[in-house]
């Protein structure tokens, strides 16, 4: 799938998630799957790790459908979610994700929050 086949889907419309992720083949893709409000939803599958960053104003609220990610923190605990887990990371929290596998997770956030990255 290209991301001009993922553009955001529209109200009304059925979305099969399983489907959706298992059309992904690169190592890492990341897109807004709708929008609610002032909030969307992201889809994400990937393997690898994700660089370190922060969402300065906005909370990001993970939740896990196939895999395992890793969460990694500068000033806390590093965390590993499995699938039907849910975690938030505060917003201007620094953290990077990390996936020893084929991972395929939903986020929640605002959809104008906006990524530091950390040098």
């Amino acid at each position: 799938m290209t991301g001009n086949d993922m553009d955001m889907f529209q109200p009304l419309q059925r979305i099969n998630l399983t489907e959706l992720s298992q059309a992904i083949t690169e190592r890492y893709r990341n897109f807004v799957v709708n929008e609610v409000n002032e909030s969307c939803l992201r889809l994400a599958v990937m393997e690898g790790e994700y660089p370190w960053h922060r969402h300065p104003g906005a909370d990001e609220l993970f939740l896990i459908l196939e895999g395992e990610l890793i969460i990694d923190f500068q000033e806390h605990e590093t965390v590993t979610l499995h699938p039907n887990d849910i975690f938030t990371v505060p917003a201007g929290v620094v953290h990077r994700t990390r996936a020893l596998q084929r991972t395929v997770n939903l986020c929640f956030e605002h959809t104008q929050a906006t990524t530091e990255f950390i040098v």
